[in-house]
């Protein structure tokens, strides 16, 4: 059935070829037809050709792709006639399938301009049903530019020399040095990007989606949607951050820790290393307990529930907003396989499909690549937690008495700015094991290759980002053990200590200066890179062309030439575009309890990114090939995943990290109000609670204490809570089960609040199922007009169908189709 419905489609195009020449009788000219299985021989070559001999040179041509090779003084003269033959062999294979080629060398410089035959998106449109019916401004049968743009390329990419070399090959091999489409920013669709997307005035009015997709495609379209619907979204959650930080500023000198903290100048507290520390009063950290207490406060729990909400909501609206623009896209049943497939059979009929494979093999090779690389990661944030460590010792020591009091956030700080660098480094290393381990994997198609390169370069940079936040948030000051028995590293450097009011702090401190960085480095190198290349290359382009050409070059190929100097761009540079957000968007919802501000500084940068993005693209980079589809494909599983996980993070650092379960415990079971005491604040002597006493005399022999401030000291207080035997107290084990409980309670909580928001809010608006019934029902009533129409026509004997389809089976396949 499916083999006499592809003849009866070919008899059909046979006629549709006729009728575009003028006449049915008239044979097409043999290079607007496609052939299968034939090599194109080399054919005699002109500087420039344009295989349509009705085009003339001074007609305005608008070309889908350009190709560019560049001669090179290093090759030897044998190579360079190697690769120019393998030039005219390609071109003369294009030629052969029907596309106008324009050719034009300026200097080293030789410019190909490629036009695909009308036929080709004829075939295009009735294979797949008109798929271009969803985009306005668009004549009846004909495609949009974007779509020229990307079947085009795509043909490009299929066909191959003699040889067996595909452009890609040709590439790889410096046959051709780049290819890119053109800019046309002076149309209808560009003037209305550079006016109303390019534009800082229109910074906050929403964005030109559907010019967006006209000119990029709906792959570009859709992620300017999401990042557009994110950044709106953040709105609330910004909103939220700042009263629940506005909260800890009010009540910044009224908290009863702080308070007791900065009063206790008698307090003793052990030394912070075994070399000539000395004893130091706990009143020297007044100012860190009132910072900790700006992110550490019962607005905190509040916060982190309402933003695992928050992200629930936000991914079932972002699903909601998805289907709105799919539906009015016409590509809600969009099937990329099958489009891929009409691709193929356009360029060549009997064409073989590379089919779905698995291995084992490489699947276990794939996973052990990938484990050892995350154990490579953990190891390079485990050399940081030894970097922290040893710093805290070195500062200690310093002369300076500013950095010896503060060497303990010294040390976190000088950690998180190494952090960073680290981040910037393994970015790129993780890129090229992705990369490799993609290729063991042999995917099938693009979207395969995309899938599995983002599982793993995200999995790499979650890792990269995230492993020495997880190790401050719920290790740090937890397993360095008590006074005279530390675990230490290498049995010399003990662990880092949490301070007294907690270790929200240093948690706070990482994530600031980590998303800050990156926000702010990151973006700025992020745009200026193809700000200066391309003023760069203008440079360079104008000094060289100023001893040569003087102003006699062709429109055509100055529009080529200034398209040449601008960025190139490739296969992946939206899936970076992709990471950086999904990426911010872990920093936004992970450990966000001790970081309120996150959103807020997320809101910022995305107001800004959201512009920069739009001018780069426009006005520093060449035109992306446009691409179809109708979601952000494998980053909404990312997404959901990020969200999960959020939950789980959020609430282990209110049990473990902060100090909410601690003050809880105390106010409810230890301190003055559960003694019925009702005239004093319920957290008075908590911090008293909270410390645990160590008898000087126990100390090891690697602990050398210099006393000369505090002579004569017999005892010192450390964070814990023990017996006088160093055993853990009751006390411990009240908090340890408090935690435990609250964790299971509020993931517990969280996850059904999740389960009803995903329930109550529907994927898909009733509006749009709606409208995809009616489009059903008009699309059904239409095929049975056209069917009962082409049975009228083919009992007619003037019908110009009736010579082609005289046997009456081919007559009731063609009715049919």
């Amino acid at each position: 059935m499916q083999a006499s419905m592809w003849d009866s489609f070919k008899c059909l195009c046979k006629v549709q070829e006729h009728n575009i020449h003028g006449s049915s009788s008239i044979p097409a000219p043999a290079h607007l037809l496609i052939e299968a299985d034939q090599e194109p021989a080399t054919t005699p070559w002109r500087d420039n050709l344009i295989s349509d001999p009705l085009i003339t040179a001074e007609t305005e041509v608008q070309w889908d792709i350009v190709l560019v090779s560049k001669s090179r003084n290093s090759l030897s003269s044998e190579a360079e006639r190697k690769a120019e033959d393998k030039r005219q062999k390609y071109m003369s294979a294009l030629d052969k399938k029907g596309f106008k080629i324009k050719k034009s060398k300026d200097g080293k410089m030789t410019f190909y301009g490629v036009k695909a035959p009308l036929i080709i998106f004829k075939k295009y449109i009735r294979l797949l049903n008109n798929p271009e019916k969803g985009l306005k401004d668009l004549e009846l049968e004909n495609v949009s530019e974007a779509s020229r743009i990307r079947i085009t390329d795509f043909i490009l990419q299929k066909i191959r020399i003699g040889s067996g070399e595909t452009l890609a090959d040709l590439l790889q091999s410096g046959v051709f040095e780049t290819t890119f489409p053109l800019h046309s920013l002076e149309d209808k669709t560009g003037k209305k990007l550079m006016e109303k997307w390019k534009s800082w005035k229109y910074v906050i009015y929403k964005q030109p989606v559907r010019q967006i997709r006209a000119y990029f495609g709906e792959k570009v379209a859709m992620y300017f949607t999401w990042l557009g619907w994110y950044t709106l979204m953040l709105c609330p959650a910004a909103l939220a951050g700042l009263v629940a930080f506005f909260y800890g500023f009010v009540h910044f000198n009224c908290s009863k820790i702080s308070q007791e903290i900065c009063a206790a100048n008698t307090t003793l507290m052990c030394p912070l290393c075994d070399q000539k520390c000395p004893y130091w009063p706990l009143s020297d950290t007044c100012t860190y307990a009132k910072i900790t207490h700006l992110f550490d406060n019962e607005a905190t729990v509040f916060f982190a529930i309402f933003m695992a909400v928050w992200a629930t909501v936000f991914l079932e609206l972002w699903k909601r907003q998805r289907a709105r623009y799919v539906s009015a896209w016409n590509m809600y049943n969009w099937d990329e396989d099958e489009e891929e497939l009409a691709l193929e059979i356009i360029i060549e009929d009997e064409c073989d499909i590379k089919k779905h494979e698995h291995s084992y093999l490489r699947s276990t090779a794939v996973l052990l690549g990938v484990a050892a690389t995350i154990a490579i990661l953990i190891g390079i944030a485990q050399a940081l937690v030894v970097y922290r460590v040893l710093a805290t010792v070195f500062f200690m020591r310093s002369s300076w008495p500013f950095l010896s009091e503060h060497a303990n956030t010294a040390a976190v700080m000088s950690g998180a700015v190494l952090h960073y660098l680290t981040i910037v480094i393994m970015t790129k290393v993780n890129r090229v094991i992705a990369t490799y381990l993609c290729n063991l994997e042999k995917p099938r198609n693009f979207t395969e290759r995309e899938n599995s390169f983002t599982s793993k370069v995200f999995t790499f940079q979650f890792v990269t980002h995230f492993s020495s936040l997880f190790y401050v948030a719920f290790f740090l000051g937890r397993i360095n053990g008590y006074p005279g028995n530390y675990i230490r590293i290498a049995g010399e450097w003990r662990l880092e200590e949490c301070h007294p009011s907690g270790c929200i702090t240093d948690l706070f401190i990482q994530m600031c200066i980590i998303m800050i960085l990156k926000q702010t480095l990151s973006n700025c190198m992020e745009f200026l890179s193809p700000f200066l290349k391309y003023k760069y290359r203008t440079l360079k382009d104008r000094r060289s062309r100023v001893h040569s050409e003087k102003g006699s070059e062709r429109h055509t190929t100055e529009t080529w030439r200034q398209n040449y100097r601008l960025v190139d761009v490739h296969i992946f540079s939206l899936f970076d575009e992709f990471l950086e957000m999904v990426i911010q968007y872990s920093f936004t919802t992970i450990f966000v309890a001790a970081f309120p501000l996150a959103p807020l500084l997320a809101l910022i940068n995305n107001v800004l990114e959201l512009r920069l993005d739009a001018i780069k693209m426009t006005r520093l980079q060449r035109r992306m090939v446009p691409r179809k589809a109708n979601d952000i494909g494998i980053w909404l599983q990312v997404l959901e995943a990020v969200g999960v996980l959020a939950v789980i993070t959020n609430g282990l650092v209110i049990a473990i990290t902060s100090e909410f379960i601690p003050r809880l415990i105390y106010r409810y079971a230890y301190g003055p109000c559960a003694q019925g005491k009702e005239d004093i604040d319920c957290l008075t002597g908590y911090i008293n609670q909270s410390l645990s006493t160590f008898h000087t005399q126990d100390f090891d022999k690697r602990t050398v204490v210099e006393e000369s401030l505090y002579p004569n000291t017999t005892e010192c207080r450390y964070r814990d809570y023990r017996n006088d035997d160093y055993s853990f107290s009751v006390q411990f084990w009240h908090i340890f089960a408090a935690r435990l409980g609250f964790v299971i309670v509020f993931e517990h909580v969280a996850v059904c609040i999740k389960f009803i928001a995903a329930w109550f809010v529907p994927d898909v608006p009733q509006a749009v199922q709606n409208t995809t019934l009616e489009n059903k029902k008009a699309y059904l009533q239409e095929l049975l007009e056209k069917m009962e129409v082409v049975t009228g026509e083919l009992s007619h004997d003037s019908s110009p169908y009736r010579d082609l389809l005289e046997d009456h089976s081919v007559i009731e396949r063609s009715t049919e189709v």
